[in-house]
């Protein structure tokens, strides 16, 4: 039998690419060379909950055990063999000492506890990073259905948490010790929070999340579209539901099992109705607007019956649990396995040919273990070997949602057999084969080349749920009726960004070469799914492929009803907060519309494929990684305002825009802000509000509102423009880094804004329903 290793890390917890063994001492005690040196390593704590009786369960420590012989300690805990994912080693070591077989839904990480102790006079040093996880059960496992390792485990026992804490606080030598008043404290309150429930307190604090959405309906008239038309934009909506289904298994593995269960308990109560109808705005436990904080715990979670868990008992029908999920939202969502960090991943990468690197770092894949998959699947289009050293291989979109994009795929095709123009028709069925085959390019292209009074935008595209690398794709859907009108406006602004690009305030090595018109279409949205949780998006520039962007350049698409929906329900109750009221009368529709279209055209220019100072190609996405999203927001916004500006000079747009546009930029920073700085977009227009306050564009009264210096604020927006533009250029994620640290903060006069916003309760953002949608699949 090979013998066991352990991962060296550091003091911060990365590993250090070194692994030593375990190996048996002179005396009759198994001591590993970690504990030995005192090495820094990693393991796993497991506590078993009972809901229902509000107990803990205490395993026995054998009394020949290392370390703390004889004494009562977690349900479960074991060290992490080297290379082994957390979960996987949190799972083997509940069936090993106790015999309890759960699923990795079972297990909630709730904390990293750092232990560090000296014992047996000094030959054991534990220097130990431990992943704790809460089981939660509803009923006690009969004692007899536990299966004992005994070389680890005496007895199991039940004790109340409140107990078993009072015991630790006191230091009882018949426990092992904890310092509950300490980080392990986290334990007791999480379970104390989930057992002392307030059910008023939560119904009023989901009322007032939900209050910071305001209703709106969105509809238009299908008169325009022929009776076959009609019936292809019903089957789209079936799809587009589909692209929903993605979505929520994409944030999160368990997603779409907890969605299932707050549906169906929809209705038992007042507040399972309340936590239903936020988890469908968020479509997840995490709120958008409160930086991903959980408004569900597991204790709201749904309820899993394990018949085969332990031992058979008579009388027992087995072992329920919470389906769990953690605290923290992951920051990888569902892309990449939950206990991965980047070490393993780029030591992974490096053992790659280039084109399954390409793979593993492109925006149609996700990233799993063979630990824990069936060696048998995806062998043929994945990066997984049966001899590779790493745990890690990549998964194409294709097979990862194969059944849910085969039916996409048939639905498209359908749709596309019937429609009447011939590029909706190309786009559909371009669509439909990248779902099969993982190749987007062509149907990419079909979509900037669409020339359709039904606007359709389906499939995978934005990559702000992956803040690891920002590399994958979401999937998202928008349905809409095109603006022939208003399309025709705005072609101005298409046909100039390779005037814009050229006269960017960024030093000339850095300016893309080859910068194509890029078409805007106005639509009004009729539905929308998938990657749409929490804000409205207003507008979109796709697509992100920069081999697409360097050669074709990108389209743009306005949403011109949501835009309209959140001027007249939030900017202009913002302005009438926060703008003094000298300039107040300047926030207007058309300034605020107009700059989302800069906004959008302005992801389309400045630096995206760059060479590095080595001489290498690289891409902005690949060198500032998670940094990249919010670098590009706040680019897409400022050097927005720099180009209404620099078109208004060249006598292309009115003079008369010229203050209110500056005016509704800064009512539309504390609309943005109010996103949250977890938030791509919130991050991006603190980063910019900062700035232009510190400049002195933006002044603060004493009546707590705020104003434009117009002879400041042109140098302002030309000066951060190029700062972010020559980052982006140089691919440089410190200087990145640092920008977004300094400035994406909460400052006093902004906070104070948006207090007062809160206490009037100004809405954040919108909350659509779609009941022509709705129509069509009756």
């Amino acid at each position: 039998m090979a013998e066991e290793h352990f991962d060296v890390l550091t003091k911060s917890g990365e590993k250090t690419g070194v692994s030593k063994p375990r190996h048996k001492s002179d005396s009759c005690i198994e001591l590993g060379e970690i504990h030995r040196d005192g090495d820094y390593h990693r393991a796993v704590h497991v506590w078993i909950f009972v809901e229902s009786t509000q107990q803990l369960l205490l395993q026995l420590r054998a009394d020949d055990k290392d370390s703390w012989p004889g004494l009562w300690d977690i349900s479960s805990a074991g060290h992490i063999t080297a290379g082994d994912p957390s979960l996987l080693s949190a799972q083997r070591e509940l069936e090993e000492e106790l015999g309890v077989k759960l699923p990795k839904d079972a297990f909630e990480k709730i904390f990293v506890f750092l232990q560090e102790c000296v014992t047996n006079n000094g030959k054991f040093i534990n220097n130990e990073f431990n992943d704790v996880y809460l089981v939660t059960i509803l009923h006690p496992i009969p004692l007899e259905a536990f299966t004992l390792q005994v070389e680890e485990v005496s007895a199991v026992k039940y004790i109340p948490y409140e107990e078993y804490r009072n015991f630790l606080a006191k230091e009882d030598p018949a426990y092992v010790p904890y310092d509950v008043n300490g980080e392990y404290g986290k334990l007791f309150d999480i379970i104390r929070q989930r057992c002392q429930v307030n059910t008023e307190a939560r119904k009023l604090s989901l009322q007032k999340q939900l209050q910071r959405y305001s209703p709106v309906t969105l509809e238009a008239k299908l008169t325009e579209l022929s009776e076959r038309d009609q019936k292809a934009l019903g089957l789209i909506v079936k799809a587009a539901r589909i692209m929903d289904d993605i979505f929520f298994e994409q944030v999160w593995n368990s997603n779409p099992a907890l969605r299932d269960w707050l549906k169906d308990h929809a209705n038992a109560s007042e507040l399972d109705k309340l936590k239903w109808e936020y988890f469908l705005i968020n479509k997840s436990p995490w709120s958008s607007l409160d930086e991903n904080a959980a408004f569900l715990s597991t204790a709201d979670s749904a309820v899993k019956l394990l018949p085969e868990g332990t031992k058979s008992v008579a009388g027992w029908k087995g072992l329920e649990y919470r389906a769990a999920f953690p605290v923290t939202k992951p920051p990888g969502s569902n892309f990449y396995p939950p206990d991965m960090d980047k070490t393993e991943f780029t030591l992974w990468l490096n053992g790659l040919t280039e084109e399954q690197k390409h793979a593993a770092t492109g925006f149609f894949s996700v990233i799993r273990r063979q630990s824990e998959s069936n060696l048998a699947d995806h062998l043929v289009s994945s990066t997984k070997k049966l001899d590779t050293d790493s745990d890690l291989y990549s998964i194409p979109y294709s097979e990862a949602y194969g059944p849910f994009l085969k039916k996409a795929s048939e639905l498209l095709h359908k749709a596309g057999d019937l429609v009447s123009s011939p590029s909706l028709k190309k786009l559909l069925h371009s669509k439909a084969e990248a779902f099969l085959s993982n190749e987007y390019y062509e149907s990419d292209i079909a979509w900037m080349d669409l020339d359709s009074k039904l606007d359709i935008t389906i499939g995978p595209y934005e990559t702000y749920e992956d803040e690891i690398f920002g590399y994958k794709a979401t999937f998202e859907t928008f349905i809409g009726i095109r603006d022939d009108k208003a399309t025709a406006d705005l072609k101005l602004f298409g046909d100039n960004l390779k005037l814009l690009e050229d006269n960017l305030p960024l030093d000339s090595v850095y300016k893309s070469k080859d910068v194509s018109a890029a078409p805007i279409r106005v639509i009004q949205l009729i539905y929308n799914s998938g990657d749409v949780r929490g804000p409205q998006t207003v507008a979109y520039n796709l697509p992100n492929d920069e081999k697409i962007v360097k050669y074709r350049g990108t389209s743009m698409v306005m949403l011109k009803n949501i835009q309209e929906a959140k001027f007249e329900h939030i900017l202009k109750p913002i302005a009438e907060i926060t703008i003094s009221k000298e300039q107040r009368g300047l926030v207007d529709f058309n300034s605020f519309f107009t700059h989302t279209i800069c906004h959008e055209c302005c992801h389309g220019i400045g630096p995206h494929t760059i060479t590095l100072p080595d001489g290498q190609t690289s891409t902005v996405r690949k060198e500032l990684q998670e940094v990249h999203s919010a670098m590009e927001e706040a680019k897409a916004d400022i050097v927005g305002l720099w180009a209404l500006k620099f078109l208004i000079t060249k006598g292309l747009l009115s003079k008369s825009m010229v203050e209110s546009m500056y005016v509704s930029f800064l009512a539309g920073c504390f609309r943005s802000i109010r996103f949250g700085l977890t938030e791509a977009h919130g991050k991006g227009q603190a980063l910019q509000f900062n700035w232009l306050y510190e400049k002195g564009a933006f002044v603060f009264h004493k009546d707590s509102t705020f104003s434009v210096d117009f002879a400041k604020v042109e140098g302002a927006v030309e000066s951060l423009s190029h700062e972010i533009l020559t980052i982006q250029g140089k691919g440089d994620k410190n200087a990145a880094t640092l920008l977004l640290n300094k400035y994406c903060s909460i400052t006093g006069p902004l906070k104070k804004a948006l207090e007062n916003l809160e206490s009037v309760k100004v809405p954040v953002d919108i909350s659509p329903t779609f009941p022509l949608a709705d129509a069509l699949l009756n």
